[in-house]
């Protein structure tokens, strides 16, 4: 079973692709996995729906979660991904076009480790990216919890 790096949860088709190609540039695209909402991103987390069956000892290093989601948005994913143990430690970057400080507080107040706001441009998304990349998948030092 491949290492999965980045989980990228995003609805518009167009943001995910880019997200990924943007990604792609510093790490293996073999690493990301995709998900286009927040059921289909917690089915893949906690191994449920058309992941069941997946080992979830094995869990990305990072997730890049759109906060504006169809089927359940993505504070409501975030709060999820805080309240399961297996999943709890995991980085989380909320990603949004959104600047609304009340959007931003509940992100924050619900667990996320970051907040990026999406870009306006490949070459902006590019380095982003990058630095998103280079923070927490080579810099940051990840928790892993006593037998996992």
């Amino acid at each position: 079973m491949k290492d999965v790096a980045v989980l990228v949860v995003d609805d518009n088709p167009d943001h995910l692709e880019l997200t990924v190609m943007a990604l792609g540039e510093c790490c293996d695209p073999g690493r990301i996995v995709t998900a286009q909402d927040g059921v289909e991103a917690l089915d893949y987390l906690l191994g449920r729906g058309s992941h069941a069956g997946r080992d979830t000892r094995q869990q990305p290093r990072l997730i890049i979660l759109d906060m504006k989601l169809i089927r359940l948005n993505g504070v409501e994913v975030l709060r999820a991904i805080r309240a399961d143990p297996r999943t709890a430690t995991i980085p989380v970057i909320m990603h949004s076009s959104s600047i609304e400080k009340a959007d931003i507080a509940a992100c924050y107040a619900s667990g996320a480790n970051s907040y990026v706001r999406k870009a306006t441009d490949f070459d902006e998304l590019r380095r982003k990216m990058r630095q998103v990349h280079d923070f927490w998948l080579t810099v940051n030092e990840r928790f892993r919890p006593s037998g996992v």
